[in-house]
């Protein structure tokens, strides 16, 4: 039929012309035919340019490997970045997964020559860090008052900012504590912040602390968070300007975790990073007690605090919205991952607090979010380190006597009468000095007694 069909179309054709092309229409029919048979019974597959295997460690064994296999990731590990730790928020439990993630991973770290603090108040001078041969850093994770023009000049383009800050009712009640803040202000009361936020202006001449070698002025009860991320003290009630700093950090920061939700923020930090589960783990550090940690301000007290720290208020308020903005794109399944990791955490902290030596590896299970891996004594010593403690080997041998003195000694120091420095050995000078200087004028009025004594014994004799 198709054959007489075509024919009589083109009669001029000949009749090997006719059977040619009746063939070539049959296998044509024939190859559609098959393709659609083998479409409706193949499986269908992810395109193989979009799919990156798992990281997962060699020596890992897998139970559930095909689940694991079957993941498909759109994002390479991310190796560049720079993590701001600010003041009272947490950074001594959260540092520890930037700094093992550059340990693990052997990134080249930009770090102080000694201590942990990088800068504060103004940046580094060229013998307060460690140097890499070729000035090309990977990461970095110290104390640091953020500077983007000094940062950008030693991290390439594709590095992500980190930082993380607290709701700023918490962060005070921390720094007025670790701060010494009452002797500060010279509240005596049994609960200085309720004292505090009766009034906080009766207190700014008291509050506001100058640091003369690098002449800033600082307050450590106000715009903490905000001073810490650049933002000067000095601009506290200009409004505009806050405004105008505030959506230059949402435009340079890739995240800020909130304390108030960390693992929230670690699991979206994960996400963003394309880290694995045991690269976000974290054990609690540094949760020191005092008798109104938990006090809970009146709503009074947090409306004049809001006035007070506005700032910081104003740099709370735009990254919680943008941490529940991000987490919001994550797609359902984000809470169960939260769930999964806080499952995983505490397995991995009762593990490594309850560990003996010599005890079996805790293996964790692959999930949907993660692959397998293990838990040895090795991670557990690095996880359960404070900053210092994995800084001091790499910083052995680079030592210049600089370290810089930390901000809490400073205030101290004030509060005693006493001039602020910038590095320890300053201080050590200045107090050898003071030491020698008060031995010798009692050494003096020793003398001058024994003089007296003396007159006074000749003249009874005489």
């Amino acid at each position: 039929m198709l054959k007489t069909m075509f024919c009589r179309t083109r009669r001029t054709m000949t009749t090997w012309s006719c059977a040619l092309l009746t063939l070539l229409v049959f296998v044509g029919l024939g190859f559609v035919l098959t393709i659609l048979l083998e479409g409706s019974q193949a499986p269908s597959y992810a395109p193989q340019l979009y799919k990156m295997q798992s990281r997962i460690r060699a020596e890992a064994h897998h139970d559930n490997k095909e689940e694991t296999d079957n993941k498909i990731h759109t994002c390479s590990p991310r190796s560049k970045y720079v993590f701001i730790a600010t003041h009272k928020t947490g950074t001594v439990t959260t540092s520890n997964v930037f700094q093992r993630y550059a340990i693990i991973n052997k990134l080249a770290v930009l770090i102080p020559t000694e201590g942990n603090v990088l800068s504060w108040g103004v940046s580094p001078v060229e013998e307060d860090y460690i140097h890499t041969p070729d000035e090309q850093y990977d990461a970095m994770w110290n104390h640091f008052t953020y500077n983007k023009t000094w940062l950008r000049s030693r991290f390439p383009a594709d590095t992500a900012y980190i930082s993380i800050i607290r709701e700023p009712s918490n962060q005070l009640r921390s720094a007025t504590n670790y701060y010494y803040l009452p002797k500060l202000m010279k509240i005596k009361s049994k609960n200085p912040v309720k004292t505090f936020l009766k009034n906080p202006w009766k207190y700014k001449k008291l509050s506001e602390a100058h640091y003369a070698y690098c002449n800033v002025t600082w307050d450590p009860s106000r715009n903490f968070m905000s001073f810490d991320l650049g933002y000067p003290a000095k601009g506290a009630e200009d409004e505009e300007r806050a405004h105008k700093y505030i959506r230059e950090l949402e435009t340079d920061f890739t995240l800020v975790l909130l304390l108030d939700y960390l693992d929230e923020s670690l699991v979206l930090l994960g996400r963003l990073m394309c880290w694995e589960l045991q690269d976000i783990l974290y054990v609690h550090k540094n949760n020191r007690h005092y008798s109104y940690k938990t006090y809970v301000p009146s709503q009074k007290e947090l409306a004049n605090l809001r006035r007070w720290k506005a700032v910081d208020y104003l740099l709370f308020d735009t990254f919680n919205a943008s941490l529940w903005r991000k987490i919001a794109e994550q797609g359902k399944d984000f809470f169960d991952e939260v769930k999964h990791f806080k499952e995983v955490n505490t397995q991995v902290n009762t593990y490594c607090s309850e560990r003996q030596k010599g005890e079996q590896n805790l293996t964790v299970a692959a999930s949907k979010w993660s692959s397998q891996f293990e838990v040895d004594a090795e991670f557990c010593r690095i996880i359960q380190s404070v900053v210092r403690e994995l800084l001091q080997p790499v910083q052995k041998g680079h030592e210049r006597g600089r370290k810089l003195l930390s901000e809490k000694v400073n205030i101290k120091a004030l509060i005693n009468g006493q001039p602020t420095f910038k590095y320890t050995t300053e201080r050590e000078n200045y107090l050898h000095m003071a030491k020698s200087s008060k031995k010798t004028k009692s050494e003096g009025k020793i003398i001058k007694k024994k003089q007296n004594i003396n007159e006074d014994t000749k003249k009874g004799g005489g």
